[in-house]
């Protein structure tokens, strides 16, 4: 069985000061875009393949699209909102894990069962590191 892993966009785009501010979409995407490979290959030590991706975006970020096995959810109101509403649509039926470093919403996702970890677990691979 598969497991979903769900990020949350501005959290992990905003644990780096590289910028992003001045393009929060263009982030959002090459956020996306790094996520890719994960479906594949898992996330070292927390998550083996396959997985379902799903980026959270909220904001400036809103346009971005699916792409490259990375499923975007667009948030209609709050991300992390939607984000705790998409690991309690899951119910149990497989392994949730968050990738966020906000602590309010890591203790609403593991009061529902998710397992999470911080930005660092996907960005080495958007850093190149």
């Amino acid at each position: 069985m598969d497991s979903l892993v769900i990020v949350d966009a501005a959290n992990v785009v905003g644990s780096v000061p590289d910028g992003w501010w001045r393009d929060r979409h263009g982030a959002a995407e090459r956020l996306r875009d790094s996520l890719s490979g994960y479906a594949a290959t898992g996330l070292p030590g927390l998550a083996g393949p396959p997985l379902e991706i799903v980026l959270v975006v909220e904001g400036a970020a809103r346009a971005v699209t699916s792409a490259g096995g990375v499923r975007v959810e667009a948030a209609p109101g709050s991300g992390d909102d939607r984000i705790v509403q998409l690991v309690a649509d899951e119910d149990g039926g497989r392994d949730c894990l968050v990738v966020t470093a906000d602590r309010e919403l890591r203790r609403r996702v593991e009061a529902l069962g998710a397992q999470v970890t911080g930005p660092r677990a996907v960005r080495s691979r958007q850093d190149g590191t």
